[in-house]
């Protein structure tokens, strides 16, 4: 017996002792991986925002935890928002780790925001065939903008242009021009001009020429390194998964579908109470669409017309106002999608031209909106072609509370449920028996009664038992 329970517990033993090897030399190998000589590679592409900035900071976090070397950045972006940008640069600045910005590949782009970041680097690179500078024109036909170079927001910009390009002993005349005057350069006249260090064709170049050159961190007055880059491996760290859904959903064509679906959810939901799958939809497609705008330049006066809109259709629907909120629904909604990211002031020093594309404006506009003239005119022609007497058969019919009514909740009135409130404001509890006392367009006003058996309705006398044809929200 005792001979059995040591050689069944040896085993397990055994075993408990391998895995435990085997855990502790893929904990030695990870580590080895994570501090080899190494260069860590991030990619920025797209608007500047606030998922970039994190993104940014992680990848300098992780270079210094791991021990890299070097830390690159392929750039290629039209710019982006003012204090995304400003936070990246301060991360560039202050970073531990040298950091090379490569504005890739041919065709490449660092505009605008993409100036500020790329000037800021420890060594600043570009592809044959990029360039760097601003996202447009001074103005729309290429006129001076006196009235833009008086703003706040670009003398700053001037003068942490200027900053920077003193601490990285670059051209601040030209630098600062990108942010005046809205010049842009192409990589042979950004290396020509001080711009930046160096052109190089790939990532293999890049490395070459970055041999033996000394970087400077945290400057001013941090301390030099010789950089050797011999046998340096790229290890790429791409965005993280909810970095990439927070990039995609902060695309104003997107954002503008979110806030808009959602707001349609809402809407179905509060015609049909108790629905809820609209309800639910809708109201995570308003909070991402929240989520998303905050990275965006949005126009607020742009998101509360959109909402307005669906408040004014629910209330068309439970006020007799004859379409007259309706078509302030329709005409809120497309006011709202126009405005959304329109500005009046000067456009931003570092921010390129936003907007929502036509080909998703127009159909949602054109499609919204013609479904809710629709809707519309079916209310509108419902209740012009009620019948009187259809009405009146109604005041006086007995039926149940569906939900508690406080005032306000649902009814039960023969084969129908309608939207109710108690003509005294009191409450009436779920169950209950009431009494039509008077019809509002598709609200009932009711009164305490004796229920009636479920499914049945006792009606006044001279009721012909007719029912009604026109459509009933919540029924």
């Amino acid at each position: 017996m005792v001979v059995r329970r040591v050689m069944g517990v040896a085993p397990l033993r055994l075993a408990l002792g391998m895995l435990s090897a085997v855990a502790v030399a893929l904990g030695v190998i990870g580590a080895t991986h994570g501090r080899d000589e190494h260069v860590l590679l991030l990619r920025v592409n797209g608007v500047i925002n606030g998922v970039t900035d994190g993104y940014v900071a992680r990848g300098i976090r992780a270079a210094e935890e791991e021990g890299a070397r070097l830390i690159i950045i392929e750039l290629d972006t039209p710019g982006g928002l003012l204090d995304a940008t400003r936070k990246i640069t301060e991360r560039l600045l202050d970073s531990p780790v040298p950091v090379v910005v490569y504005v890739t590949p041919s065709g490449a782009r660092a505009a605008s925001a993409g100036a500020f970041i790329t000037a800021s680097a420890t060594f600043a690179v570009m592809a044959p065939g990029t360039n760097i500078g601003a996202a447009s024109p001074v103005g729309g036909g290429g006129e001076d903008l006196p009235e833009t170079l008086k703003s706040k927001a670009f003398n700053d910009a001037a003068a942490e242009m200027r900053s920077i390009a003193d601490l990285r002993g670059r051209n601040r005349e030209k630098l600062e021009a990108m942010v005046t005057q809205a010049i842009s350069l192409t990589a042979e006249e950004a290396l020509a001009s001080n711009v930046v260090d160096f052109v190089a064709t790939d990532s293999g170049e890049l490395l070459g020429k970055l041999n033996g050159r000394e970087a400077v961190i945290r400057p001013p007055g941090g301390r030099r390194i010789t950089l050797d880059t011999q046998g340096l491996v790229l290890r790429p760290m791409d965005m993280s998964l909810v970095e990439r859904f927070l990039r995609f959903i902060a695309d104003p064509n997107v954002s503008f579908l979110l806030l808009s679906l959602g707001g349609l959810g809402l809407m179905v939901e509060l015609l049909n109470p108790g629905l809820i799958l609209p309800g639910v939809v809708g109201a995570i497609l308003v909070v991402l669409a929240f989520l998303a705008l905050g990275n965006l330049p949005v126009n607020w006066a742009g998101v509360v017309l959109i909402l307005l809109a669906v408040v004014l259709a629910v209330l068309e629907f439970y006020v007799a106002g004859f379409g007259v909120l309706g078509v302030g629904a329709m005409v809120s909604f497309a006011l709202g999608a126009f405005l959304l990211f329109y500005h009046t002031g000067g456009p931003s020093p570092t921010m390129p031209r936003i907007g929502i594309s036509l080909w998703i404006l127009t159909p949602s506009v054109v499609l919204l909106g013609g479904g809710g003239a629709w809707v519309l005119s079916t209310i509108v022609r419902s209740r012009k072609e009620a019948p009187e007497e259809g009405v009146s058969r109604l005041v006086g019919a007995t039926g149940y509370a569906v939900t508690e009514l406080a005032p306000r909740g649902v009814v039960q009135v023969g084969s129908e449920q309608w939207s109710a409130v108690t003509g005294t404001g009191q409450s009436i509890a779920a169950g209950q028996g009431v009494r039509v006392t008077q019809v509002r367009g598709a609200i009932m006003l009711v009164a305490p009664a004796e229920a009636p058996p479920a499914g049945a309705v006792s009606r006044e006398p001279g009721d012909h038992g007719g029912e009604r044809s026109d459509p009933v929200p919540g029924g």
